[in-house]
């Protein structure tokens, strides 16, 4: 079994060292597209994104979206092809009526979570692009790190109420972490670092 020892600490140094190792926690993964589809995922859909008023995604970016989700997690082919059966228009009528609940997590979870093959993880990629700070992409490898530690979250369970208290649990790191590394970290920068974290100590072995 893996041993992980980044959630313990609050204060920023193994934090950022364990961020600065995403990329080369993302090349120890076997899938071939999941380094393009990283990069796109962090550093070209954000700016797509912020462009749009409302903010959305296209039907083609969702389906992106969960092929780099399953690329760096568990690939689930009919959850796929559920995504991109999803009928013209709805995956941008559902991710902008979620981008203007983005106060009430519940109901932008909910709202991407109505389309065809999008469950809460799936959503929360979503929503990580659009609002890093309250909606971090719920993992599994993230979870297994977190759970002896947070007495809310127990055995995992891909739900819109386990995702509450996990993306709860990682925005108060967020902030505790903000007080030295600055307003620019984020829940999403949390899972970040706790994934790579979780990839380096051997959770995909």
């Amino acid at each position: 079994m893996p041993t992980f020892t980044l959630w313990p600490h609050t204060d920023a140094a193994p934090w950022q060292d364990a961020l600065a190792s995403y990329d080369d926690a993302i090349a120890q993964l076997p899938s071939e597209r999941l380094a393009g589809h990283d990069q796109w995922y962090r550093f070209e859909l954000p700016a797509l994104i912020a462009a749009r008023a409302p903010h959305h995604v296209t039907h083609d970016e969702m389906v992106r979206i969960t092929e780099w989700k399953m690329a760096r997690g568990v690939w689930r082919a009919p959850n796929l092809v559920l995504v991109r059966n999803n009928p013209p228009g709805a995956v941008e009528d559902a991710t902008a009526k979620a981008s203007g609940l983005l106060d009430v997590p519940a109901k932008a979870v909910a709202a991407v979570s109505a389309l065809g093959g999008v469950g809460p993880a799936t959503a929360s990629a979503v929503l990580a692009v659009i609002d890093p700070h309250r909606f971090p992409f719920f993992d599994e490898i993230v979870t297994q790190q977190m759970a002896p530690h947070v007495d809310e979250l127990g055995k995992i369970a891909w739900t819109a109420v386990y995702y509450r208290k996990y993306a709860a649990a990682l925005v108060a790191r967020a902030q505790v972490l903000r007080e030295v590394l600055g307003e620019s970290w984020t829940a999403t920068h949390c899972e970040r670092a706790l994934w790579a974290h979780g990839i380096h100590a051997g959770a995909r072995v």
